[in-house]
């Protein structure tokens, strides 16, 4: 069986942005003659995978704060590609919700907030680097005294109930990140994290395992170690995804 033959097995993170990135490499590594094997799995699984030596390359690894413990214990089989992105975890409110009511974490326990906020905070799976944060904020800004939890779930569970609460003006918290679809569409504020729980800035990581680097040739490892996408751009491919594959959900809260 010669080089290209055998498929190149690509791996991304189970949310809707992951495959937007992953599009993006595999149309590189297709130009350089490859077949490509591609497979989406929660955060856990998909390490797990990696470290199993069940994919070639994992799109992408958040480092340091969001994915740095999945990926540390197989740093001897693994390397790092090109940074695509620069993704970052908020705690955000729809643009109605006044600054002058809630500009901080903090102002969720004050009187407006309590008598406008919903207190549920639905969250994406709970492998995400969001949802670790989003408990630990929970807990450590006394929330959960005011009635305000956080649930992990789907992205429909999470984005849904974002765009319902813009088309009804309710007051809302979403645990979300940069780059991610809804911000192609929305203008959503990020409240400010004074504890500074919500993780920073990290790099997205194109990772590669060591013993696929011969079978995939210096040709596409320099293309794609030149490759740089920006949350800008994930944002737009994302919602470019989404809106293909539901064209007929569409949100009166759509930029032009």
């Amino acid at each position: 069986m010669s080089r290209l033959a055998k498929a190149v097995r690509v791996g991304h993170i189970d949310l809707s942005f992951h495959n937007a990135a992953a599009r993006e490499v595999e149309a590189i590594i297709v130009k350089h003659g490859h077949l490509i094997e591609r497979s989406a799995a929660p955060h856990e699984e998909m390490y797990r995978r990696l470290g199993a030596g069940e994919i070639d390359l994992l799109v992408a690894a958040w480092l340091p704060a969001s994915h740095g413990a999945y990926i540390t214990p197989m740093l001897d089989a693994v390397e790092k590609v090109t940074v695509l992105y620069e993704p970052y975890c908020i705690w955000g409110v729809p643009e109605h919700v006044p600054v002058s009511a809630v500009a901080s974490i903090e102002d969720l326990t004050s009187p407006l907030a309590l008598d406008r906020m919903d207190r549920l905070i639905h969250g994406v799976n709970v492998g995400a680097g969001i949802s670790r944060f989003s408990q630990a904020i929970v807990e450590q800004y006394g929330l959960g005294a005011h009635g305000y939890r956080f649930a992990p779930g789907s992205e429909d569970d999470c984005f849904g109930r974002f765009e319902r609460a813009v088309a009804d003006g309710a007051w809302i918290i979403v645990p979300l990140w940069h780059p991610q679809w809804l911000h192609h569409r929305y203008r959503i504020r990020a409240l400010e994290d004074p504890k500074g729980l919500l993780g920073g800035v990290d790099n997205a990581t194109l990772i590669v395992r060591k013993d696929a680097k011969t079978r995939l040739g210096g040709p596409a490892l320099a293309e794609l170690s030149a490759l740089y996408l920006g949350n800008a751009q994930v944002s737009a491919l994302d919602d470019a995804l989404h809106t293909y594959r539901t064209p007929s959900k569409k949100s009166s809260g759509d930029r032009p």
